[in-house]
């Protein structure tokens, strides 16, 4: 095991450092002056080269490249109109648009993601697991059948849809929940869940149809098995073969699925920010876009890749805990 996991966190090391040479290359082989980008459209000739001097754009990439490594271990000064800023280890460098500290940017918007995610994740698991154990006691009945058809329309629903959906009808019409005003679970622990609980719903109602169909799959692979026959030839109950047998065979590729969901989610939850007005990442990484702030783009991209690897590796040693065939492959 312990071979394993050295095996993996070598390989997520790699994986990240490689993540950062090409984000950073793409980003900043952009056309146009980056300096101008940086200084605005207003500057003068003179303003716009003395930006490109303290941003030192004038040395080869792979140079500013190298500073932008070392400025992650071991911090960064920048010269500002009021005095050198400090910017301490993990520096990502300072903002376009506001010269603040993009690391502060990001902390600043995590807790919101995280709270959308987290939350959205438990209810997706618990719904997709629950679903996929349902319709494989029921299978052979109109039960599997309808359950079979709710997890296609789910997986063919983009989340926005559902969204818009739901706040249609619980928030307009019914008026059984408000529209999310996201509060941090600081301020208010109860009000914090009950204004992300229609964007949890939103994602979980999405998220789960995958969970259901492979759990539904695992299962029914598993009671195939020679060995799960013969527990059914001495009289084994049923209820105890789905539950015990056939259920446990299945939570190895779910665990790792979730685990990859969750890690990808800390990005790819934008949509649901913007249709539900979070202030998360997602969020973010859209008006760093819009406006062309490289240095937060950057690090909204390197940030979610960290959390991507992180989920990648943790779900492997998740399955392999779960199936220690995994370790001997």
């Amino acid at each position: 095991m312990t071979g394993f996991l050295i095996r993996r966190a070598g390989g997520a090391v790699f994986v990240l450092f490689a993540l950062s040479v090409v984000v950073y290359a793409a980003f900043y082989v952009v056309p146009g002056d980056v300096a101008q980008i940086a200084c605005g459209p207003r500057c003068s000739p003179a303003q716009v080269a003395q930006v490109s001097a303290q941003l030192k754009l004038d040395d080869p990439l792979y140079v500013r490249y190298a500073h932008f490594l070392q400025a992650l271990f071991t911090g960064q000064d920048f010269s500002t109109g009021t005095g050198v800023l400090h910017c301490p280890a993990p520096c990502l460098g300072l903002s376009y648009q506001s010269d603040q500290q993009v690391t502060g940017l990001i902390l600043a918007k995590l807790p919101a993601t995280a709270s959308l995610v987290v939350g959205a994740s438990l209810l997706w698991v618990v719904l997709g697991v629950g679903t996929g154990l349902l319709s494989v006691w029921r299978r052979g009945r109109p039960t599997e059948r309808i359950l079979t058809w709710i997890t296609l329309a789910g997986m063919a629903t983009p989340v926005f849809v559902i969204g818009l959906l739901l706040i249609i009808v619980l928030v307009t019409a019914l008026q059984v929940l408000p529209f999310p005003d996201y509060v941090p679970f600081t301020d208010d622990p109860e009000q914090w869940a009950w204004n992300l609980l229609l964007p949890w719903v939103s994602l979980a109602l999405v998220s789960a149809a995958p969970y259901a169909r492979m759990t539904r799959a695992s299962m029914l692979e598993t009671l195939a098995e020679d060995h799960v026959r013969t527990f059914r030839a001495y009289g084994v109950p049923e209820r105890t073969l789905v539950g015990r047998h056939a259920l446990r065979g299945a939570l190895a590729p779910v665990i790792a699925l979730g685990a990859l969901d969750i890690g990808s989610m800390f990005g790819g939850a934008l949509l649901t920010e913007s249709l539900f007005g979070i202030p998360g990442v997602g969020r973010e990484l859209v008006d760093a876009v819009r406006t062309v702030d490289l240095p937060v783009v950057v690090g909204l991209v390197l940030v979610t890749g960290f959390f991507v690897v992180l989920a990648g590796a943790l779900a492997d040693v998740f399955h392999a805990l779960a199936d220690r065939r995994v370790v001997l492959a």
